[in-house]
């Protein structure tokens, strides 16, 4: 068998075992076996379990379960409800402010944790439910949930930015720097189309009485006093990272301590919440982990099959201007975004697409924030889309799955713009590191 019909066969049989709901780390390293085995013999196997070693002790890996970490000590505190009622005291009587405080929150919580799926939890527990009850059209309160909870997959700390960066091997100080622009593109952008639609029609998001703004707080100082502490504990884990003080994976334990200490100082810190901290980030890291096992062997014995010589040849031999061989990288990613977890879709085409684009003459790092706007798409595209099962599992029990997938549509079609902005000026995520 030549190799083009190995990779048909190979991405066959990753698509036909996925039906059967297996999960992906499985998938991944049963083929990588098959064809270690069927291709080059026994013999061939250590050099397979190499690239397994080389992915578990990765020293940036280190960084993941801290950043999860965080993030679940946040989901068992009142710090974030804190900071969503503190908010609201500032949207005022503003129609849509509501949604646009929830986005504003999501982006402070995604500066604090970089972590998608408890955001999106965090959110439709304190966020749906307020603004359904305050009148909200509930197709602008699910997108408006699901979008803001996606901003984790591009505000640094992002856990796709690190990732990213210890496949390609580029600086993740440099990917954080150049997410910062591109995430606050998209908040903004998201703030933009809310207001737009709720001033043209303020019964999609009713403007707050009197009564609704108090949120809790007796004043505006209160109020801020709640902002402070995630503000502080971001500005602590970003500025050592921007300010050379400390590398990412040791902002990251400053930040889990940050964390910690305020807790402590709100008299929220237990035994039972550590433990069911660390559980959580144990079953989170353990996906993340077992997903890059399974594709690392994958994609280490394609390479060693050829496969990587062959999709750069097909690529590069394609007589068409550089940009459009990354509109096809962009088209597969997407693609693949519909079926497939953002950690598999960066073990298993990354390490292709990387050299490639390197070959082309374009900056990695740029290529990183168009991987991390690309994710942001699949996590609300159906029918995968994992925003929109996170959401359900939370939502008030009138809300489907297909009202959760057509509210996000209009979501979908702005993070498509931004992807297009980046593509057309590079600029854009680099003008901070020039």
């Amino acid at each position: 068998m030549d190799i083009a019909n190995a990779t048909i066969l190979m991405v066959g049989l990753i698509f036909a075992l996925l039906v059967t709901g297996l999960p992906l780390a499985f998938i991944t390293g049963l083929i990588a076996m098959a064809f270690t085995f069927g291709w080059f013999g026994p013999n061939a196997l250590p050099l397979v379990t190499s690239r397994v070693y080389g992915f578990v002790t990765e020293y940036s890996l280190v960084a993941v379960p801290m950043f999860v970490l965080m993030a679940s000590l946040l989901d068992r505190s009142g710090i974030a409800k804190d900071l969503f009622n503190a908010m609201r005291m500032f949207a005022g009587r503003l129609p849509g402010g509501v949604a646009v405080q929830t986005i504003i929150v999501a982006f402070f919580l995604a500066a604090l944790s970089g972590i998608i799926g408890g955001e999106i939890v965090l959110l439709g527990m304190l966020a749906l439910p307020q603004m359904l009850r305050l009148g909200y059209d509930k197709r602008l309160s699910i997108g408006v949930v699901c979008a803001g909870g996606a901003l984790g997959t591009m505000m640094p700390p992002s856990i796709v930015l690190i990732i990213y960066g210890m496949i390609a091997s580029v600086s993740i100080a440099d990917l954080f720097t150049a997410a910062i622009t591109p995430a606050v593109l998209l908040m903004a952008a998201y703030i933009a189309y809310v207001l737009v639609r709720c001033f043209r029609n303020p019964a999609l998001g009713p403007p707050l009485s009197p009564e609704d703004t108090d949120a809790g707080f007796s004043s505006k100082g209160e109020a801020l006093r709640a902002i402070m502490i995630p503000a502080l504990i971001a500005g602590m884990v970003l500025g050592s990272i921007y300010g050379g003080i400390a590398s990412v994976t040791e902002a990251a334990a400053m930040g889990v301590f940050g964390v910690l200490l305020a807790i402590a100082s709100r008299g929220e810190f237990s035994i039972k919440t550590l433990h069911g901290s660390l559980g959580q980030t144990m079953t989170t890291c353990g996906m993340i982990i077992w997903i890059g096992i399974g594709a690392a062997a994958l994609v280490g014995v394609y390479n060693l099959m050829g496969g990587n010589r062959f999709v750069s040849g097909m690529i590069q031999g394609m007589e068409v201007a550089p940009i459009l061989i990354i509109l096809v990288m962009m088209a597969i990613l997407l693609l693949l975004g519909l079926f497939l977890d953002w950690i598999g879709i960066a073990m298993l085409a990354l390490p292709i697409f990387i050299p490639i684009v390197v070959q082309l003459g374009y900056d990695p790092i740029w290529f990183g924030i168009l991987f991390a706007v690309n994710m942001q798409v699949s996590f609300l595209s159906p029918p995968f889309g994992p925003a929109a099962f996170y959401l359900k599992g939370v939502a008030p029990p009138g809300i489907s799955l297909k009202d959760i997938y057509i509210s996000v549509l209009p979501f979908i079609a702005i993070q498509l713009c931004v992807l297009a902005m980046i593509l057309m000026w590079p600029q854009i995520p680099l003008w901070m590191l020039n």
